[in-house]
């Protein structure tokens, strides 16, 4: 029996579980196709770097109800250099990958599982590394959304190198939405769990070793998402959604949306300690994603799509519901302003859409910016992005641009374009997958002109399941960091 059977057995699912099905199959090979064809358009010469996306890829089939957070990870990339394009694909080389592959079976249970049964160890959750992937001191890092030990991987041949330790100097773990400042190259991260202080968050510098690292007092235990920072500050989250108490006592992970409580923002100077916390209040609510945030006289701004229902109500009767409920977040681009003179809180709503997963250009991270290029949701059963949104964050004005039909999106990157004069004066790269043909393909858009549809499209010989995030690493910085490490 093939994995892909064993995956969709009424042995291995009571109930069929789509993240296992059709366009989030995972797939089998880890391939290299090089000099990929072009099925429209010209790949432009110049495009010179890495296009590499994290998401969740299970070598087994699941023990018990699946979460598609739970996959292994995998990343899918394609490097572009002298006008060609090469894909590959590679699982990330977990310790819990490596003795499921010596097993030859799943050994650990999912996070909507119980844990009880997982192999023992200091967390018996299984650390996926599946959910986000930057490029920091020469290494891909892949980071997992509970928050783990980082792995780094070659950018290029995507061989895992192994657990990150940043030299000997990481206290802790690793949340997913870790912020690397292209300016300065600094490394700025949290993580998080049921101990006190529960929020805990750190900076490395450019050779990866952690150079400052402190703790936040929370009310308790909490499920940040993502972080933001600006030139000075760092903004962390204290949001009302966490393990239901019940559920953690039972070794069981079930969300719980305290809507009783206000959002809560921590911002602290980059290399502050906890006890420089300025906290602000907002209204009750959830961001998975933060778009970007800078510094504006007295003020902080801060640019999210927020959720206002992270609790979705779901038909009890089908144990699935609520998971796939769960995955189909509202969420709405948001506007914060911490005022730092009067500790005001300003709020405002930027758009109805159900727009998600934003990407900006990442060497404007921290500062002011004027784009934001965001995955539209499409209402449907599962997570499906059917069109692009341009928004201009200075006017609230947007452009929309639709895949097609049968078309679905993934996280894109902004690629500057060499010597670009202005800011949407770069390519935009995702993988699209094609439910007419089965396969996927690599989609090249001029950001500045997204109604002309994808300037090339790239045939790949395999389909890249729906994943999680991406980052671009260009040519420049890769041969920065091997020249650094050289010395």
């Amino acid at each position: 029996m093939t994995l892909e059977e064993e995956l969709i057995a009424p042995a291995a699912q009571a109930l069929t579980n789509p993240y296992l099905e059709g366009m989030y199959a995972p797939t089998a090979d880890e391939i290299t196709a090089t000099d990929l064809a072009v099925l429209h358009g010209e790949l432009p010469a110049d495009l010179d770097g890495v296009y590499v996306r994290n998401g969740p890829n299970p070598q087994f089939a699941p023990i018990g109800r699946y979460h598609w957070f739970d996959g292994d990870g995998m990343l899918h990339a394609v490097h572009f250099e002298n006008g060609k394009a090469t894909y590959r694909n590679r699982y990330i080389r977990t310790t819990e990958f490596e003795a499921e592959r010596a097993a030859g079976t799943a050994l650990w249970r999912g996070v909507i599982e119980p844990w009880d049964d997982n192999p023992p160890g200091d967390r018996r959750e299984r650390n996926s590394a599946n959910t986000d992937v930057v490029f920091h001191h020469g290494n891909l890092l892949s980071l997992w959304y509970r928050a783990g030990k980082p792995y780094a991987l070659d950018p290029i041949s995507l061989q895992t190198r192994g657990v990150d330790t940043f030299g000997g100097t990481l206290p802790g773990e690793v949340s997913a939405h870790a912020k690397v400042d292209e300016r300065t190259e600094e490394f700025i991260f949290f993580d998080y769990g049921i101990h006190a202080p529960y929020l805990r968050y750190g900076v490395a510098d450019p050779s990866g070793a952690v150079t400052h690292y402190t703790g936040l007092e929370l009310p308790g235990p909490r499920l940040p998402h993502d972080m933001a920072i600006t030139e000075n500050y760092s903004i962390l989250m204290d949001l009302p959604l966490y393990n239901d108490p019940r559920a953690a006592a039972a070794g069981r992970f079930k969300l719980f949306f305290d809507r009783t409580l206000p959002s809560r923002f921590a911002v602290l100077p980059r290399r502050g300690d906890g006890t420089q916390v300025r906290w602000f209040e907002a209204a009750s609510g959830y961001i998975y994603h933060t778009v970007n945030a800078w510094e504006d006289g007295d003020e902080i701004v801060m640019v999210v799509c927020r959720v206002s229902k992270p609790s979705p109500v779901s038909d009890r009767a089908n144990p699935l519901a609520q998971l796939l409920a769960y995955l189909r977040p509202e969420a709405k681009l948001h506007k914060y302003r911490f005022n730092l003179r009067t500790g005001a809180t300003i709020e405002e709503v930027m758009d109805d859409v159900n727009t998600e997963f934003p990407a900006i250009d990442q060497g404007s991270t921290g500062q002011r910016g004027r784009w934001s290029y965001q995955m539209r949701l499409s209402v449907d059963s599962t997570m499906l992005f059917d069109a692009v949104i341009k928004y201009d964050l200075r006017t609230g004005a947007k452009q929309t641009q639709p895949f097609g039909d049968g078309i679905f999106g993934s996280e894109l990157a902004v690629v500057p374009r060499p010597d670009a004069r202005d800011e949407d004066d770069a390519w935009l790269t995702m993988f699209a997958f094609n439910s007419h043909t089965q396969l996927s393909e690599v989609w090249i858009y001029d950001a500045a002109d997204l109604a002309a549809g994808p300037l090339c499209r790239l045939g790949l010989p395999t389909r890249v399941p729906l994943g999680f995030h991406a980052t671009w690493v260009s040519g420049d910085r890769m041969r920065a960091a091997a020249a650094q490490t050289a010395e």
